[in-house]
């Protein structure tokens, strides 16, 4: 428990409900902890303080504290955000729920496992792919206008945190389903023109749990932290495997 020294007159008490397992799923429970909160007060913050004052043993991955390492992401009270870019105030509730994210390994408690999101995203080749790999003194054919960048800059916002990962119903089922962050990120270097590796990577994912066995249930444009729409990027896909584009 934070020190009475530490709890200002503006500070409310909230309660936060903490999923606790081992990573085989063991001694899966909540446990409940009471503590102090300010306005500006962050799920991540908040947490913190339970694992300095009260429980030191909680598994929790973090690191910026500034929503672009991607580190931090749970489902709180339901669904899935980056915990330090989550004020308790803004979830309106003195009771915050907080679990691991969904469709990952559980390493521990809310500490889940990234490999086999990071080798699918590395499978998709997430590169400039061009056959002259090296840019010659005076050459300005990589020069891109504004109306060329528009076309993908919203996905290179990707912080790979996993979130649209989590709340995508699809992988809820088929667990080698390439998932919406890979997706997001082929459109993100297809639709690049300085690009040329478009047919190599709509070969990969144009296969039985790939593009198509996305349902188009658009959750996972819903809780991205930096406005990447993977929904979007998985329909501009289709029209280019659909000969469209």
């Amino acid at each position: 428990m934070a020190s009475e020294q530490s709890v200002s007159q503006k500070s409310k008490m909230i309660t936060i409900k903490i999923a606790r397992q081992e990573a085989d799923g063991s001694g899966k429970k909540f446990m409940s902890y009471e503590i102090p909160i300010e306005k500006w007060t962050t799920v991540l913050d908040a947490i913190l303080d339970v694992k300095k004052y009260l429980d030191h043993s909680i598994g929790i991955r973090y690191s910026c504290r500034q929503a672009t390492c991607g580190s931090c992401g749970m489902v709180i009270n339901g669904k899935p955000r980056l915990a330090c870019f989550t004020k308790i105030e803004e979830l309106d509730s003195d009771e915050i729920i907080i679990e691991p994210m969904k469709n990952f390994p559980i390493i521990r408690d809310l500490a889940v496992k990234f490999d086999r999101m990071f080798a699918t995203h590395h499978k998709l080749k997430p590169y400039i792919i061009r056959d002259d790999s090296e840019v010659k003194s005076r050459d300005r054919d990589l020069i891109q206008t504004p109306e060329d960048l528009e076309k993908f800059i919203q996905f290179s916002g990707c912080i790979k945190c996993g979130l649209c990962n989590s709340a995508c119903p699809t992988m809820a089922t088929d667990t080698s389903f390439v998932g919406p962050q890979a997706l997001a990120q082929v459109y993100r270097y297809t639709a690049d023109n300085r690009d040329k590796g478009k047919d190599e990577r709509l070969k990969i994912i144009d296969e039985s749990h790939g593009i198509w066995r996305c349902h188009t249930a658009g959750s996972c444009s819903q809780v991205c932290p930096k406005g990447v729409d993977p929904a979007m990027g998985i329909q501009l896909l289709r029209g280019y495997l659909l000969g469209f584009k």
